[in-house]
């Protein structure tokens, strides 16, 4: 780090974060990134549904995201922040972000674009597959295994629901109902219309030969030949800095379900916490890359402005001391 005191501090190097920096650095604010290096899309070959960079690697993504924002001066390291907490004083005096091998910064504002994490449902084989042949998002993966036999892992009550989602983009769609509810019969009604078969039992694991997956295995032994198998991770918000300045992860309900965590904001990104912005899937949990930039550019609009009034606000109090 290049110095001890930023405008904006920056805690998370993805596509949230560096859009973000991007903007900041354009409207000359000192800007510092800190970045784990773990992005959430790592496991996947390919970024989707992102305009002018579609099927774009995603490592390849934030090279060219990092470079573009250091070419407005932003300063990105590579690090693990540890907590953040506010500067003693009151008032507007800023934060201090300290980070796990002990190195600290001070900032004006900060952005915490951490991310989340993928937790899997405990079936061995889901996790060495995750990203390629065990998916979640059909947006995001469907038209890679369009017209394959693909399963869906019923783990909550939502396993209906992505059934029939799946059921566009293939013909032969298999639903493993494991340790999810009984359907309704509205439900089964609706699975059998479309032609989604279904399976009872417990799944065990995952056939993988030649390092494909190629089949369900139940607990009965007995194999059911997928190429793809769809389930509900639980998006948990990587909320650990977030916490430490207070702020508190609460529930994200979907159809009646809790999908997972996240940390509550404005819609520029502002928490309860003055000073302080999150974007991206920290804070909205089914955002897609895409999204995450749209929402680090509108939280680093809001940054910029904060810190405009506040620099108007310490230059009349110049002018009149």
């Amino acid at each position: 780090m290049k110095q001890q005191r930023y405008d904006v501090v920056i805690v998370g190097g993805g596509a949230a974060g560096l859009s973000g920096a991007l903007a900041l650095g354009r409207a000359r604010r000192s800007v510092l990134v800190i970045d784990a290096g773990e992005p959430r899309n790592a496991p996947a070959s390919h970024v989707h549904n992102y305009l002018g960079r579609e099927s774009t690697p995603p490592g390849e993504l934030l090279a060219i995201g990092r470079g573009e924002a250091a070419g407005y001066g932003v300063e990105i390291v590579e690090g693990r922040v540890a907590s953040a907490e506010k500067l003693p004083g009151g008032g507007d005096q800023g934060f201090r972000v300290v980070t796990e091998d002990g190195r600290s910064v001070e900032a004006r504002r900060l952005l915490v674009t951490t991310g989340l994490v993928d937790e899997l449902p405990p079936v061995p084989g889901l996790a060495e597959r995750w990203g390629r042949e065990v998916l979640h998002c059909p947006y995001c993966h469907g038209h890679e295994v369009s017209d394959r036999p693909i399963g869906v892992l019923a783990t909550g009550p939502l396993a209906v629901h992505q059934a029939l989602m799946w059921r566009q983009w293939s013909d032969d769609v298999t639903l493993f109902l494991h340790t999810g509810p009984e359907p309704t019969e509205e439900e089964y009604e609706q699975l059998a219309a479309r032609g989604v078969a279904i399976v009872d039992g417990e799944v065990a694991g995952l056939e993988v030969a030649d390092d494909r997956f190629t089949g369900v295995t139940l607990a009965s032994g007995r194999v059911v030949p997928r190429e793809a198998l769809v389930v509900q991770a639980r998006f948990t918000a990587r909320s650990a800095v977030l916490e430490s300045l207070g702020l508190k992860p609460v529930p994200q309900e979907m159809g009646g379900a809790v999908i997972g965590s996240y940390i509550p904001t404005d819609p520029t990104g502002a928490t309860e916490v003055p000073g302080v912005w999150a974007a991206g899937n920290v804070t909205r949990l089914t955002e897609q890359v895409i999204g995450a930039a749209a929402a680090g550019l509108m939280a680093a609009g809001a940054v910029n402005g904060d810190l405009i009034a506040e620099d108007t606000r310490l230059a009349v109090a110049a002018r009149r001391a």
